[in-house]
């Protein structure tokens, strides 16, 4: 999830550079008041994040910056929580990320770096948020949305700025690099090994205790690990689906439109005449008409054209007009006055000339207004439909953009309302597995998690056939629910933790005990615990990498770290337990044949060693800069966005 949040959130060369990150400094002064105003001063005022060089980061765009990483990272993960985003990593993601962006722009002022009025003009001309229907710059567009998100002009164009320093400052660390040949077989050679070893769970559980928390203790437990139990934010919708046979709408056409259309297409209902030929194309006229005689003279034209060195094909029915656009008006001409079976008489097309034979004649007589009138009734019964429900579902989106009710606007329509249940981002009923949204809303689903409370909105979802009128009954945020309503669910995690204490005692004691050379399977049994698990590992690396599809267990991980002849011990998430992991040998495959791992390992690496170039640079920007946290502004952001305050 990271790596995508990674990709997001850093800026990269060319003009994505800093559009990531524009989108994040657009939103970032909507939440400039949580702070209050306060003045600029030292870094322990609660206004700012950090310092880096002399330049104040706004303590509010670190915290709108997390909702934004939030928001991204949730396009892959709907479902996921503050509390878990930051406890996966992501919030000190923000903060490294946010610094590094601030120093890179100050070094590069520092040393004379710039980015001019007229380049920085460039780039606002090319985003699309603030182009008008025009599809140009629209100087309204961009005002407006600069307003909408607490923007002004300067402090965007400022950021504009510190993308395109950044662009000339790293443009040469980060460009393409070629890892060495001997450093890729190194790496190379990692994928090829294999390691033997055992990994055993000792489980909290098996320690335990067997009484359940005082309220005390249960409360306090709680207040720690509330995080544990956030529910994912729930939203509740009230729609009303209908579609074109749903509407009540005239499309009935009168006599007179029907005339009226039978005059315009008169041409569409005169007698018509279509053609299927079989043809050749030859370089010259005299090749064409050497060939056309032989054909008359009883040998076939695809024989002809077999002898010849060419290929015949045949057309599909066509009708003089078409034939001459698909060949050349001259053929066309030709063939609609040779009779069905005979050879027409050459003609020039675009690449050469035609020896051709009209295989079948297909004649359409003309057609009188009344015989014509039903085709006519339902194109324009069709036509008319769409125009109508085009039309009213305009007078209905009219409606809800003036402010009438949801309910109104269902009532005075005869729509019939439907209210889900809670749902979440992805589509799932909160609580209730079994379910099913009905189809029509999952189109939505993204844009009723961004709307307020009863401000209604139309959309089409099947176009010009299916609609839905829908509104955001009930926002439930993020939270942890009231210790009642988990307190069975909670004095469990208690007694985990409790156990894991003791857990973790046993691990130690069972490491140094097969550090001494007793063998893992009898150092477990000595404990004499229920509930203890261990496997033996014979692993290769790629193995490991082809089948967990990237989703490796932490344990594996770590033995894949290891020093041969070691045993560590590694926490299990939520207080499962402790992990002790033994690595008993390591052995490598030959690489002298696998000349192609070794390039597919330089190319792979390349873009790591990017990266590892780009965070040299900034590491060596901040040292020269200065970097000062405000650690406690920090801290109390966290917990802000955890819901601890």
């Amino acid at each position: 999830m990271f790596s995508f949040f990674r990709r997001f959130f850093q800026s990269k060369i060319g003009l994505p550079i800093f559009l990531a990150f524009l989108a994040l400094m657009a939103l970032a002064f909507a939440a400039s008041d949580i702070s209050g105003n306060t003045t600029f001063g030292g870094i322990a005022n609660t206004d700012r994040m950090a310092v880096v060089g002399g330049e104040a980061i706004p303590i509010s765009d670190l915290t709108v910056a997390t909702n934004t990483a939030l928001d991204q990272v949730r396009q892959q993960n709907p479902t996921l929580t503050m509390p878990e985003f930051i406890e996966q990593g992501g919030f000190d993601e923000v903060i490294s990320q946010l610094i590094d962006r601030f120093a890179v722009g100050e070094y590069g002022r520092k040393y004379g770096l710039r980015a001019g009025d007229n380049l920085v003009n460039s780039e606002i001309l090319k985003i699309p948020a603030f182009q008008g229907l025009t599809g140009s710059f629209d100087e309204q567009t961009y005002l407006a949305a600069l307003r909408q998100r607490g923007l002004t002009d300067a402090l965007f164009r400022r950021d504009l700025a510190d993308g395109l320093i950044e662009q000339q400052l790293l443009r040469s660390a980060v460009a393409a690099p070629q890892l060495p040949e001997k450093i890729a077989r190194q790496y190379a050679a990692l994928v090829l090994e294999k390691r033997k070893g055992e990994i055993a769970l000792i489980p909290s559980a098996a320690f335990a205790p067997a009484g359940n928390p005082t309220d005390a203790q249960l409360t306090a437990w709680y207040k720690d690990n509330r995080a544990q139990f956030t529910r994912p934010e729930r939203r509740t919708l009230r729609f009303a689906v209908f579609g074109s046979d749903s509407l009540k709408v005239n499309a009935t056409p009168s006599a007179t439109e029907i005339a009226e259309r039978y005059k315009r297409d008169t041409a569409q209902y005169q007698a018509r005449e279509k053609r299927v030929v079989t043809s050749f194309v030859v370089p010259t006229q005299d090749a064409a008409k050497a060939l056309t005689a032989r054909i008359r003279g009883g040998a076939t034209l695809e024989a002809v054209a077999r002898e010849a060195g060419f290929s015949a094909s045949r057309s599909e029915a066509r009708e003089r007009e078409a034939m001459a656009s698909a060949t050349s008006f001259a053929f066309a001409q030709s063939a609609f006055k040779a009779a069905q079976g005979g050879v027409v008489e050459p003609a020039q097309g675009t690449l050469g000339w035609y020896v051709a034979r009209v295989d079948s004649i297909e004649r359409i007589p003309a057609r009188s207004l009344e015989q014509a009138t039903p085709e006519i009734t339902e194109a324009l019964t069709a036509e008319k439909r769409v125009a109508a429900i085009a039309d009213l579902t305009a007078e209905i989106e009219g409606e809800i953009d003036g402010g009438t009710a949801f309910a109104e606007v269902a009532k005075t329509y005869g729509l019939t309302v439907e209210t889900t249940p809670a749902l979440l981002a992805d589509g799932r009923a909160f609580g209730k597995p079994e379910v099913q949204i009905v189809p029509q809303l999952a189109p939505i689903l993204p844009t009723a998690f961004q709307m307020e409370e009863s401000e209604p909105q139309l959309a089409e979802v099947v176009q010009g056939q299916q609609f839905v009128i829908f509104e955001v009954a009930r926002i439930e945020e993020a939270s942890a629910p009231p210790l009642a309503e988990v307190r069975e669910a909670a004095a469990a995690g208690w007694k985990r933790t409790q156990g894991a204490v003791l857990a973790k005692q046993a691990a130690d004691r069972i490491m140094a005990k097969v550090r001494a050379g007793t063998p893992l399977a009898a150092a477990m049994a000595a404990e004499n615990k229920p509930g203890f698990e261990r496997e033996v590992i014979d692993l290769e690396r790629r193995k490991l990498l082809a089948n967990q599809s990237g989703r490796i267990p932490p344990p594996l991980v770590l033995m894949f770290s290891m020093a041969q002849g070691t045993v560590k011990s590694l926490e299990g998430p939520r207080a499962l337990g402790w992990y002790v992991v033994a690595l008993n040998e390591i052995s490598t495959l030959p690489l002298e044949n696998e000349g192609e791992l070794v390039a597919q390992t330089r190319q792979q690496l390349g873009q790591a060693l990017s990266d590892e170039y780009r965070q040299q640079a900034n590491v060596a920007m901040r040292k020269e800069l200065g970097v000062t946290r405000n650690d406690p502004a920090i801290a109390a952001v966290r917990k802000q966005l955890v819901g601890e305050q």
